[in-house]
């Protein structure tokens, strides 16, 4: 019987041990993110579902707090605000961060280059994306984790936009990029402001349209109830959002703690492409049902716009950094036989 109770407490002091042991080596990670999306948009619950799946894959041990529709600061200065402390995360996109250097417009949309969000994600998988685009993020204090891509966005406008003769002198919300060039180069007059300032401008008349986002999310902030003419499929852009965290705090984290990281903006990719898909699909018949006018492009207008958007790649890559990033994904694309 003591032989007995010798063992049993012997147990209880090992289980003890080890408990002790686990809870001294796990490590809490704490992110303050911010995203441009409001938790209205399908994007911004896709963000909050990301965040879900990364608390339970660490088993609670990274905690996020998110910032939606850019409540901390505009959404051209998350970057920086991660950059230097104020925040930890930016999950917005690459694209506004362009006036640091025009390679990240690279880093968030090649304007009519890709197809279709799974060519451009193959370019992050197995076309050493993560370390081309490290080469940049980490000259900036940051680090790149991962992508998320709706798909092509679709044009709003209270005016038609049947083809690239409806764009002259048409004043529409631009994000800052190389689409503002493009959109000139067309005949249009781009307005680059934030995406919590579309809905009013749109319905002050102080813009006639707005690059903003896919059908789906389109119809999250609410410009189809003043801008009844849209594109579908969209075609013009097909932007990246990223997660980007600050340098020190990425290279303190834990490995299990990156490698959850990273998977989940893999998983979110996933999910986001095929979610928006399915959606931007059954949309667009509910949108032609209840009046929206909707345009599919002829070949001969996507011609045009193609012409112009190459031209602006190469007058837009003015850096080392921009050469680099444009070269490798072209080389990508003319590997898979998708450019010539």
């Amino acid at each position: 019987m003591k032989l007995l109770k010798k063992l049993s407490v012997a147990t209880s002091v090992a289980a003890l041990a080890v408990g002790a042991a686990f809870s001294a080596s796990a490590q809490t990670t704490n992110l303050r993110i911010q995203t441009h999306f409001s938790p209205e948009t399908l994007s911004g619950q896709m963000a909050a579902e990301f965040i879900e799946d990364i608390t339970a894959m660490s088993n609670g041990e990274i905690q996020v707090e998110m910032f939606y529709a850019s409540s901390v600061v505009k959404s051209a200065e998350t970057f920086d605000a991660a950059a230097t402390g104020i925040l930890d995360c930016d999950m917005t996109g690459g694209s506004y961060q362009t006036g640091k250097n025009p390679a990240f417009q690279f880093a968030g949309d090649l304007n009519g280059g890709y197809a279709n969000p799974y060519q451009q994600m193959a370019w992050l998988l197995h076309g050493d994306g993560y370390n081309t685009l490290n080469e940049l993020y980490n000259a900036h204090n940051m680090e790149f984790i991962g992508w998320w891509i709706p798909g092509p966005e679709s044009l709003s406008s209270t005016r038609p936009i049947r083809g690239v003769d409806d764009f002259k002198n048409w004043k529409f919300r631009s994000p800052p990029g190389i689409i503002t060039d493009i959109f000139k180069n067309l005949g249009a007059s781009p307005i680059v402001m934030d995406f919590n300032e579309i809905f009013t401008a749109l319905e002050t008349g102080i813009i006639d349209g707005a690059d903003a986002a896919n059908l789906t999310n389109n119809i999250g902030l609410g410009l189809y109830d003043i801008a009844k003419h849209t594109n579908y499929p969209g075609f013009h852009s097909m932007p990246a959002d990223h997660l980007a965290c600050r340098k020190d705090v990425w290279d303190a984290m834990p490995d299990h703690h990156k490698a959850i990281l990273k998977v989940g903006m893999q998983a979110l990719a996933l999910k986001n492409t095929t979610i928006n898909e399915v959606k931007n699909a059954k949309n667009s018949v509910k949108l032609a049902s209840e009046g929206l006018n909707m345009y599919e492009w002829s070949p001969e207008e996507m011609a045009k716009y193609r012409s112009a958007v190459q031209s602006a790649w190469v007058d837009f890559a003015t850096t080392p950094e921009a050469k680099s990033l444009l070269n490798s994904h072209l080389d990508f694309l003319r590997g898979i036989g998708a450019m010539e």
